[in-house]
């Protein structure tokens, strides 16, 4: 993976590892996703997360929900290409097993795992075997003692008090993550948690919704929230296949540069000025060819000559239509005037011009 500078933004969490991937302290903000297999099939399971790894995800995390599942999650964790985290709803006993079967980093939620000595005892294997742990707190699962206050306080509430158990036994290895499918909610949650800890956060909207709703929730949530330093790692949950979620959490963290992973392209709107030309045909087409390039740098499809290579200057290329001919630009100068057939051939041989992969 081929990524450009980013800006900086303020360090506000201390530094753990899941597997050899830093989160927190700095680190570049990690991308993750979860498998939707059944976790006893493992062919198909590895298979999956070689396709999330291949997609950009760092980190992978794998249900074991059951003996079965902690059989298959066995062979998946030597097979992986990406640190594994097991998830962990239920049974305390699930995460034990899954420590001793190699995962990277176990993930229980406070409000099912069950009582403290339970949580001490995961603790205390992730000592043992030396991984880190994810605190996952969300508000359809908050410990019944904090009921009676706002879900976002609840949130923080659940999550300070697991924080603190941890602490106390001297355990540090862990990252926390504070969900709600309000976007609001999830927000302020993390925030307030960030006043009161400096341990990683791992961000999401949970059930977010389908690809379009799912997408727009989690970048509005995102957008508050990391350019203040507030997030390590992100997921994207959508309600559609895993691999779907990686290109739209890279697209957010570029949106906002953050991490930068190939190529970004620009379009018009589309209006009457484009005489025809197909910006939103091209656009779509650029894009889906350009998913094959490693290289970041900017790709820019407009609708007319008179405005187009003004308004996309800082692209590195880009087209522009006209009423019979385009023009093929890059830095807003032109590079060389086309037939309007030939817009999309002649924009990547000048890509290919300068060795883009």
């Amino acid at each position: 993976m081929t990524e450009a500078a980013v800006r900086e933004r303020p360090v506000t969490s201390r530094q753990i590892k899941v597997g050899d991937v830093p989160i927190g302290g700095g680190a570049p903000v990690v991308v993750q996703s979860m498998t939707n297999t059944m976790t006893y099939d493992v062919e198909a399971t590895v298979q999956q997360v070689y396709d999330l790894n291949a997609a950009g995800a760092e980190l992978v995390r794998v249900s074991v929900n059951g003996s079965k599942a902690l059989k298959g999650f066995r062979e998946v964790v030597w097979r992986s290409p990406v640190p594994l985290i097991a998830d962990i709803h239920f049974d305390y006993r699930m995460a034990l097993g899954a420590a001793d079967a190699g995962a990277a980093c176990v993930r229980i939620n406070p409000g099912n795992v069950g009582n403290d000595d339970r949580y001490r005892q995961v603790i205390e294997k992730c000592q043992e075997t030396g991984i880190a742990m994810r605190i996952g707190v969300n508000s359809g699962s908050v410990e019944k003692k904090y009921w009676d206050l706002p879900k976002h306080e609840a949130l923080v509430a659940s999550a300070l008090h697991k924080v603190e158990i941890a602490e106390e036994m001297d355990f540090f290895d862990f990252k926390v993550s504070l969900k709600a499918s309000h976007v609001p909610e999830m927000v302020e949650a993390n925030r307030q948690f960030r006043e009161h800890s400096d341990a990683p956060l791992h961000l999401g909207v949970t059930e977010a919704g389908t690809k379009l709703t799912g997408a727009i929730k989690t970048a509005a949530a995102l957008g508050q929230l990391l350019p203040h330093g507030i997030g390590d790692t992100i997921r994207v949950s959508l309600a559609e296949d895993p691999v779907e979620e990686i290109p739209v959490a890279y697209q957010i963290l570029s949106s906002l540069d953050l991490r930068h992973r190939g190529p970004n392209v620009i379009a018009c709107p589309s209006c009457a000025r484009t005489l025809g030309f197909d910006v939103i045909g091209m656009a779509s087409k650029v894009e889906e060819k350009l998913k094959h390039y490693e290289d970041h740098f900017t790709v820019a499809v407009m609708g007319c000559i008179v405005n187009g290579p003004g308004e996309a200057r800082d692209a590195d290329y880009g087209v522009a239509g006209g009423k019979d001919d385009g023009v093929i630009f890059s830095k807003g100068e032109p590079l060389r005037k086309v037939g309007r057939d030939e817009i999309y051939d002649a924009l990547f041989e000048e890509i290919a011009k300068d060795g883009r992969k």
